[in-house]
């Protein structure tokens, strides 16, 4: 019955994160958000629903485990698994321009910090949710430009009715991936913040692929980076953030500085990337092979 509850989370939230990022390109087209916008707010912000509504569902279920798990998790796959996918499978080019590379070291550091004193209460969650904002803000003074392509997006009514029904639907696959993955930790006897940082985190991240995948394929290389870079700036001051002003919560022994080390390697590889203007194949396969290596020794 875990299994199940986890294949139908898993589905319901793939099926939500695709329907509210298509309703939401929607809107940003009817509205004339710039491309760069579209990528990182729309997009990135709205792929990460689904690591929203797992880690709150995880922090009222008393596991913050599977919610810090969860977002760690999901801000090491965006990168390394999701960017190492698009990359091998079609080739794009990566700008990061100075603010939002500033906002993803912010993020990361946010996280290392939330590591090293063992856990966030209200306070830290504020000051995370006020560094979003911030970035927001930033984000949002730009002037507009031409219209976001729209590779995922639909217009009229019909994008709003998407969202909210994207919506329900990460509410209810949320609530089962996450006590199907309890049931599962319990049964094999492991920690739930393995579950939470390997199914919940790849479980919660194919929002981000597909909508990476399908841009890329069109030609979009800049929605697919903003999709990752702003996934992984809300991951970490956003859902942690909510979720931490919600249900304060302590880092569990099984989360140590080894998944601290993979947050900052991936962190690295895509400003590296960056820096050389382009993620190829053999960038991919590279990628790939990290992840591969980082589930072997957390497993």
């Amino acid at each position: 019955m875990d299994i199940v509850l986890i294949a139908l989370g898993l589905v319901a939230l793939l099926g939500g994160g695709e329907l509210l990022v298509r309703g939401a390109l929607g809107l940003s087209v009817r509205f004339g958000m710039a491309p760069a916008v579209a990528g990182v707010v729309v997009m990135g912000f709205g792929t990460s629903s689904p690591e929203l509504a797992a880690s709150l569902a995880a922090a009222f279920a008393d596991a913050p485990g599977i919610a810090l798990g969860n977002v760690i998790g999901s801000n090491i796959a965006n990168i390394a698994l999701i960017l190492g996918v698009v990359a091998l499978i079609a080739p794009l080019a990566v700008r990061i321009g100075r603010r939002d590379g500033i906002a993803l070291v912010a993020a990361t550091a946010y996280l290392l910090f939330v590591l090293a004193i063992g856990g966030i209460g209200r306070g830290v969650a504020l000051v995370g949710l006020a560094g979003l904002g911030v970035y927001l803000w930033l984000i949002l003074r730009e002037e507009p430009g031409e219209a976001a392509d729209t590779v995922l997006g639909i217009r009229g009514r019909r994008a709003a009715l998407y969202s909210a029904a994207g919506l329900l639907l990460l509410i209810g696959g949320a609530r089962a991936l996450v006590t199907g993955s309890l049931g599962i930790a319990e049964a094999l006897g492991v920690p739930p913040s393995i579950t939470g940082l390997t199914i919940v985190a790849v479980g919660t991240s194919l929002p981000e692929l597909s909508a990476s995948l399908v841009a890329a394929w069109r030609g979009q290389g800049g929605l697919a980076i903003g999709n990752i870079l702003g996934s992984n700036v809300f991951n970490a001051l956003g859902i942690v953030g909510v979720t931490a002003l919600v249900h304060p919560l302590q880092v569990p022994p099984s989360i140590d500085w080894g998944e601290g080390a993979a947050l900052v390697i991936s962190a690295a590889a895509l400003l590296g990337l960056a820096a050389l203007g382009r993620a190829g194949r053999l960038a991919g396969a590279g990628l790939i092979g990290g992840y591969a290596v980082y589930i072997v020794t957390l497993v």
